[in-house]
């Protein structure tokens, strides 16, 4: 959605620059002029052709996605449109009773299965109908061995998952990266633009406004894939399962969660793109280079600062990363009138602590101040893009690990920096 209205939006610029053009000409007495006017507004039109055969294939594929959406709705436990009958046969309205009715059988029937090593056969056939709808097989398209699938989990168990993703890494984090959810897993296209550099010039009394195409909007393009991580094999006895006094779900969620969400960070933070998200540190522009390879100075953190255009500073989201060792260098950092450049926050009033006014977040993947490694990170988050493909899935393996049980966790997501400018980084000297 937020494409198409990106596409739509250049479209009416496209329209609104023909219009010009062609009004350029009718006044246009010279003929030289003109003919250069009118090669312009025929590039314009040309232009809106392409743009409107790709908002046609958007919108198509928008559609195509909503209808896949509802389709998902209606069959997934965890919501959706419920068909219930009333005394006199006819529909009723699916209330949000009728909702929290299903999750909860859908999760009763869920830790049933767990409950029973899970073997499927074993709960009742009311449980195994709702296992069914939540079912979800997922196949490589390469030759091979082929992907097993998994049980989409209960909303309450996938929120915990999750919550404890975030908590292992910023980058899985939406309050600090832009997030992008999809109900299907199909490439993605964003369209990138940095106008940072482009402004005004004064304009003499009677002369024209400059028409030599240095005005026009550079577009770039990035595609956000679907990558699929599974976390290696949780394997648990089979008398811990059936023990009613074990919080299963707590302990699959902490678990799964943790792996899934070191996994996540780690390719969002150094991923090298190509079968892996492109990750923010290789992403980031250089914005200065340390004198030294294993220090760091507090003026070349100002340096670093300003190396970020103040468009991108003023952004609520503009923040620090770097991994633990290297705020404990900076928290000893101070400037020209001995203060130091870490201040404490305020919980009381919900500051954040911060380093030259900017908070900070401490991310391990971040590599650690050496030769040659950028250690700090500096600029507007949100500009880096990760793309989710629905909730976490868990997959369970009875006969192999027997008498134990196996399970593990999958997510599909990619990720990208859709603005070089918007972050930099510090580099060691190396």
């Amino acid at each position: 959605m937020a494409l198409l209205i990106q596409l739509h939006e250049q479209r009416g610029r496209l329209v609104t620059q023909a219009r010009e053009a062609l009004d350029l000409i009718t006044a246009n007495t010279d003929d030289a002029r003109s003919t250069e006017l009118e090669g312009r507004h025929d590039a314009i039109l040309g232009e809106l052709d392409t743009l409107d055969a790709k908002i046609a294939r958007e919108e198509r594929q928008a559609g195509f996605e909503r209808q896949e959406e509802e389709r998902r709705s209606r069959n997934r436990p965890i919501g959706g449109d419920v068909e219930a009958r009333g005394q006199d046969g006819e529909r009723n309205e699916n209330t949000d009773a009728d909702q929290e009715r299903q999750q909860t059988e859908y999760r009763n029937a869920f830790f049933a299965m767990l409950a029973e090593g899970g073997d499927v056969s074993a709960v009742t056939p009311e449980q195994r109908a709702l296992l069914r709808r939540g079912y979800v097989e997922n196949r490589t398209q390469t030759v091979g061995t082929q992907a097993a699938g998994g049980y989409t989990v209960p909303r309450t168990l996938a929120a915990r998952i999750i919550e404890v993703m975030r908590d292992w890494g910023p980058m899985y984090d939406p309050t600090i990266t832009d997030e992008m959810v999809t109900s299907g897993g199909n490439p993605y296209d964003i369209p990138t633009n940095d106008d940072t550099g482009k402004g005004s010039s004064a304009l003499a009394e009677g002369a024209d406004v400059v028409d030599d195409n240095s005005g026009d909007l550079v577009f770039g393009q990035a595609t956000l894939s679907a990558f699929v991580f599974a976390t290696p094999w949780l394997k648990m006895s089979f008398e811990l399962l059936q023990d009613s006094a074990f919080n299963v779900e707590m302990f699959v969620a902490r678990k799964l969660g943790e792996r899934l969400g070191r996994g996540a960070n780690a390719k969002l933070t150094l991923g090298t793109g190509g079968t892996e998200p492109r990750g923010i540190v290789p992403s980031a522009g250089l914005g200065i280079t340390a004198a030294s390879a294993l220090a760091i100075a507090a003026d070349e953190l100002i340096n670093l600062q300003h190396s970020v255009n103040q468009a991108y500073r003023r952004s609520p989201q503009c923040r620090w990363q770097f991994a633990d060792t290297t705020l404990a260098a900076i928290r000893k950092l101070k400037d020209g009138q001995g203060n130091y450049l870490w201040q404490l926050g305020d919980i009381r009033a919900n500051a954040p602590d911060v380093i030259l006014g900017k908070p900070y977040s401490v991310n391990d993947d971040v590599p650690a101040i050496g030769a040659g490694n950028r250690s700090v990170l500096f600029g507007d988050h949100s500009r880096y893009t990760v793309r989710k493909v629905g909730s976490p899935l868990i997959g369970t393996v009875r006969e192999r690990f027997w008498p134990k049980v196996g399970m593990a966790g999958l997510i599909r997501y990619d990720g990208a920096l859709l603005d070089q400018n918007a972050v930099k980084a510090l580099k060691q000297a190396g």
